[in-house]
């Protein structure tokens, strides 16, 4: 922009100049044959002083306006910089031959990137975005607007670094098309927001009014499913298993242990699917998940902490059965597989939020197990009711957080979750 504008400056005070010296020299011209002297050496001396006179004039005049002009140039460059440096939407401008030609400060923190990338290709500059780099291919190849398309960047398989804090992040994206005079593409102006929290927020909204709907058509008969269970468990406490043939006796021992089991599902489902009444109060997070430890046989042994935690606004009871939940599926999935557990939780604070993960060594997940996994009643385990974890994703939405749980690159499973914070540690 810069050598464009200093070489239209030149040719415009090029062309200011030629015009002067014509007109002086003309005007010199006239003077001469005006006055009618006769002295060519006196004329020719006239004609040099008047003419170096005007000239000098006129020279100082162009210069003056130059550097106005150039004053000009720099002030609507400063202002057209602070516009960029101001804007909080990303903002990316690439050239028909495919390079950057601006790159904004919102854009470098929206897309993790270090430097603004300014004359290098664009693909190479947003390495952390691929698929909003193939939105601006897109652009570029049809020369046509492209308004309001939102993208996941970590839907992408070669996106990397695109989520901070373990966050994918969501844009909306509008590209306009600049065309010059001769009707060709000149250049791709991308202006991107970062709707991250508004798709995380239409998500928990979208879930908890399923888990309300769940809670309202399979609450009542939850009820009355554990009452005829506790009519049949107190008929069976009943019978005297002594007094009973041997056969009959491992029948009674059976119905009191099967309903006995069974009461302890209606009840784990009672607890998913009715409303929470939440008590709402500040929560040291550290506190809450090392009583949910002391909750789980062998989890002070097997599960570390690391990171800052904060405080969150919260139900004590709720988190901790949460983290309890969490903890014991982890340390249960490593022991079921022959492994010694090894359970860390990390947590940062970022975004106003706490971000925590939680990983183990065990197995990880199957393909289908993962796509279940929040599901009520879905478990791998012989022994397992499957509320266990649609508890956790309960508890957390009703947070106003969320959680997600995916397989380690080496070997394991890991859990995300996020929860409002309101205070660091």
């Amino acid at each position: 922009m810069e050598s464009t504008l200093g070489f239209a400056s030149m040719a415009t005070l090029g062309i200011l100049l030629a015009i002067v010296i014509l007109f002086i020299v003309v005007t010199v011209k006239a003077i001469k044959v005006a006055s009618g002297r006769g002295n060519a050496r006196r004329e020719s001396g006239g004609e040099s002083a008047m003419l170096s006179m005007a000239l000098q004039e006129a020279l100082t005049k162009l210069k003056q306006q130059a550097r106005a002009m150039a004053a000009r140039a720099e002030a609507s460059e400063a202002l057209a910089d602070q516009i960029l440096e101001g804007l909080t939407s990303g903002l990316v401008v690439v050239n028909r031959a495919g390079s950057v030609q601006a790159l904004n400060p919102a854009a470098q923190r929206i897309l993790a990137i270090a430097d603004k990338g300014k004359g290098r290709p664009y693909r190479q500059a947003l390495q952390t975005a691929p698929a909003l780099a193939d939105l601006i291919t897109e652009a570029l190849e049809g020369s046509s607007p492209i308004v309001r398309r939102t993208i996941r960047l970590s839907d992408h398989p070669d996106g990397v670094g695109t989520q901070r804090g373990d966050r994918p992040r969501h844009l909306g994206v509008t590209i306009s098309p600049i065309i010059g005079a001769d009707g060709t593409l000149q250049a791709s102006v991308c202006l991107f927001t970062d709707l991250t929290a508004v798709v995380e927020l239409e998500e928990q909204l979208r879930l908890k009014e399923a888990l309300a709907r769940l809670g309202e058509l399979t609450a009542g008969l939850a009820h009355e499913f554990r009452n005829g269970l506790a009519t049949i468990h107190g008929y069976g406490r009943l019978l005297d298993p002594q007094s009973l043939p041997d056969q009959a006796r491992s029948c009674v021992e059976g119905i009191r242990a099967e309903t006995t089991a069974l009461g302890e599902v209606v009840t784990n489902f009672l607890k998913f699917a009715r409303p929470d009444q939440l008590a709402m109060a500040p929560v040291d997070l550290r506190a809450v998940i090392a009583r949910a430890m002391d909750e789980v046989p062998g989890a002070t042994r097997a599960v570390s902490m690391e990171g800052e935690f904060g405080t969150v606004n919260g139900d004590d009871v709720l988190l901790r059965q949460a983290f309890a939940n969490l903890i014991r599926n982890s340390l249960e999935a490593c022991e079921h597989s022959g492994i010694a557990p090894q359970v860390t939780i990390r947590s940062q604070i970022a975004d106003g939020g706490v971000q925590l993960t939680i990983e183990d060594n065990g197995p990880g997940f199957t393909e289908e197990a993962i796509r279940k996994v929040f599901q009520p009643f879905a478990t791998t385990k012989a022994s397992g009711t499957g509320l266990g974890l649609a508890i956790v994703q309960k508890v957390i939405v009703s947070h106003n957080g969320n959680i997600t749980a995916a397989n380690r690159s080496d070997r394991g499973a890991q859990f995300r979750l996020r929860l409002p914070v309101t205070l660091r540690s």
